[in-house]
């Protein structure tokens, strides 16, 4: 487990372990691919982000996580997987993540992307996210840096 502060310097802990903060998560986050490049959201309030959201009354996660991607990219999910949780305990409350990687089979344009401007594709994430404002805060912590370590290490093939 990992613990830091995140953009805002609130306490966020990280695990890769399955479910070890809550075996309900109320959000998930999903860091997706489609033909090797990477497909974020642009959300209009906080910038470009992985797709994720709330897990509605009984929705599981796995269902948020592809309802999710599906609202706000178009995206279809071909293949799901479980990464970790991570736990952040704010000045109001603690909100606990689901975190997903996802390749997906399908990218279709849609007339409405829900609360987002659709789907933003990139060849390479920047390198330089955690300065650049048309990034959103969740990009900007150290989940997205081991999470994508964890997938390059135990998910792409070598």
């Amino acid at each position: 487990m990992k613990t830091f502060l995140d953009y805002y310097n609130n306490q966020v802990r990280l695990s890769f372990e399955y479910e070890p903060f809550s075996t309900q998560a109320k959000h998930v986050w999903v860091i997706c691919q489609y033909k090797g490049r990477w497909v974020l959201t642009n959300h209009p309030r906080r910038g470009y982000e992985f797709p994720g959201g709330k897990v509605e009354k009984g929705e599981l996660p796995e269902a948020a996580a592809i309802r999710e991607v599906w609202e706000e990219t178009g995206g279809r999910i071909e293949n799901l997987h479980y990464l970790g949780q991570y736990e952040v305990s704010g000045r109001a409350d603690v909100v606990i993540k689901n975190i997903y990687a996802a390749n997906l089979s399908q990218l279709i344009e849609k007339r409405d992307y829900m609360e987002t401007k659709g789907p933003a594709i990139y060849d390479l994430l920047p390198e330089n996210i955690r300065e650049d404002s048309s990034f959103s805060f969740i990009m900007k912590d150290e989940v997205l840096k081991e999470s994508l370590t964890y997938i390059k290490n135990h998910l792409m093939s070598t």
